[in-house]
């Protein structure tokens, strides 16, 4: 793994994370973004050192998701199977699914392919293998509709 694409993936997570911050404490995104670049990108907290994170790929997917939001649910819901809503998702997944859906619309340069394996990796972080192939399943499904490759 390259040390981008490492710090990509870095970045993927904490902007998942920052966007479970926004949903839960509705922390406005500028000072989310602070909070962030400051003190958890990189940084050392209580002995943990924080990987390095590509800090404007990170703010592209919470800028992004944040101002995309509307058309972002939009498209999950309508690859939700029937009988499920997006209220019934767990709020970490919900924001797997925004970032990786946001990066499948918005961000050309990244492979279909690379998206949908990150954010898998990413759901491992938090679910069982079941969660993890569900967020699978849905992206690939958004990534056949946003993208024409």
């Amino acid at each position: 793994m390259t040390a981008k694409s490492n710090s990509r993936s870095t970045a993927r997570l904490a902007a998942v994370q920052a966007l479970f911050q926004h949903e839960m404490e509705k922390t406005p995104v500028p000072r989310l973004l602070k909070e962030f670049h400051d003190h958890r990108l990189g940084a050392e907290i209580e002995d943990a050192q924080y990987r390095p994170a590509e800090v404007e790929f990170f703010d592209d997917i919470v800028v992004g998701v944040s101002e995309k939001r509307d058309e972002i649910d939009a498209l999950i819901s309508e690859k939700l199977a029937s009988g499920w809503s997006m209220g019934r998702l767990d709020k970490t997944m919900l924001q797997i699914l925004r970032a990786g859906a946001f990066e499948l619309m918005a961000r050309d340069d990244v492979p279909t392919g690379t998206v949908i394996s990150e954010y898998v990796d990413v759901a491992h972080a938090f679910f069982d293998k079941k969660d993890s192939g569900f967020i699978n399943g849905l992206l690939d499904a958004i990534a056949k509709q946003v993208r024409s490759s």
